[in-house]
């Protein structure tokens, strides 16, 4: 198991509510498999620094995770197909 944090970017489109069932589901999924969470930092909107499918705001979330690196392919891999997901970063610590 290594730590990592893992960085993604929310579309501004989406309301509060499934802001947060978004956060909620990737938390459970890193729960799911074997990982944990410790700590979900919600950054807010922000600017983003060039225009990701004509969109100029998104919402940052900040999670450090401790997960299997397997796992953190695959985990990569549902955030790409997610809708609602603009962007993720996982940097191992």
């Amino acid at each position: 198991m290594n730590k990592y944090e893992l960085l993604y970017i929310i579309s501004a489109e989406l309301g509060e509510e499934q802001r947060e069932e978004l956060i909620k589901k990737m938390a459970s999924y890193v729960e799911g498999k074997g990982g944990s969470v410790e700590g979900i930092d919600k950054w807010g909107m922000r600017k983003l620094a060039y225009p990701i499918n004509f969109k100029n705001e998104g919402f940052y979330v900040l999670m450090n995770i401790t997960l299997n690196p397997q796992e953190v392919d695959a985990m990569a891999k549902l955030m790409n197909i997610t809708e609602g997901i603009v962007r993720q970063i996982f940097v191992k610590k």
